[in-house]
């Protein structure tokens, strides 16, 4: 993302803050679909994600990172959706994975059309790390995880997706 583009935003042009969500709202609405699964839900989500966007935006003090402090911001507020609809603790316990193993081909392929049956800690993950192109660490420091949780999400979503993938 363009620092400039942050400063000039933050700095009150409002040509700016608007260039700033349209470049930014496609990648948050395609995560924010895989992580919710819901459309409507998630596009009213991603209402409230652009407005905070909006709203916070003086508060950024690297305009560098913009764009992970905007995947924060949504990350929170999918999460905060999730609790409400599922009415607190369904999200899975994840387990220590320390002999993780790389997706196959097959397992990347079939990735989109199998999120919905990961816990949504999970599906934040892989969706952040195999559909964002985002490092793990990036992906910890998004979410606001330890990079060995950020890791242990991925090997348990990927090991439920191989099963998924087995039954199929």
């Amino acid at each position: 993302m363009n620092e400039l583009l942050v400063l000039r935003a933050q700095a009150g042009d409002r040509e700016a803050l608007e260039e700033l969500l349209r470049a930014v709202q496609p990648k948050l609405q395609r995560y924010l679909r895989a992580l919710i699964g819901d459309d409507a839900a998630s596009d009213d989500v991603l209402q409230e994600v652009l407005f905070l966007i909006y709203r916070k935006l003086g508060w950024l003090r690297e305009p560098k990172v913009f764009e992970a402090w905007a995947y924060r911001i949504a990350s929170r507020e999918a999460f905060r959706r999730l609790r409400k609809q599922r009415a607190l603790g369904e999200v899975a316990i994840e387990e220590d994975f320390t002999d993780f193993v790389p997706p196959e081909h097959e397992l990347l392929d079939a990735l989109p059309a199998h999120l919905d049956q990961l816990s949504p800690a999970s599906r934040a993950v892989v969706t952040l790390h195999y559909l964002h192109s985002m490092t793990l660490q990036e992906v910890a420091d998004i979410l606001g995880i330890a990079l060995g949780t950020a890791k242990s999400r991925l090997a348990y979503g990927l090991r439920c997706l191989r099963r998924a993938l087995e039954v199929v």
